[in-house]
């Protein structure tokens, strides 16, 4: 059974950076891709950025191109979001989604966290 745990998140001003965690058990595969996602009060979950391990390639929404940065330890099984210059539109639930098939930023993915909260006040 895959498990995804997320850790990192928390209140921040605008502009601030936090780093989110997602450590990743329950599987022996060395080629996933593991997503970061997020959904705020009253909007439909989206895409914020993917990493597949196999060759590392990742892909960024537009929205947090240049200002997030996903990153993996594996030898940890952690994947990691380096959110910088925060604004409060980023506000929302962060969940960490992995599957065995590079669904990049699309909502496919068949494991998925509980989420870490993030809010960014002006």
């Amino acid at each position: 059974q895959v498990q995804l745990v997320e850790s990192g998140g928390g209140s921040v001003q605008a502009g601030g950076s936090l780093r989110l965690s997602c450590a990743a058990s329950g599987y022996t595969y060395d080629n996933y891709c593991l997503g970061w996602f997020r959904q705020a009060p009253g909007k439909e979950r989206e895409g914020v950025a993917s990493i597949y391990r196999r060759d590392s390639s990742a892909a960024y929404a537009d929205s947090v191109k240049g200002r997030f940065t996903i990153s993996q330890d594996n030898a940890k099984s952690t994947v990691y979001l380096q959110m910088n210059s925060l604004k409060p539109e980023d506000t929302a639930m962060y969940y960490c989604a992995a599957d065995f098939v590079n669904y990049g930023l699309r909502l496919e993915y068949n494991y998925w966290g509980q989420g870490t909260q993030v809010t960014v006040s002006s």
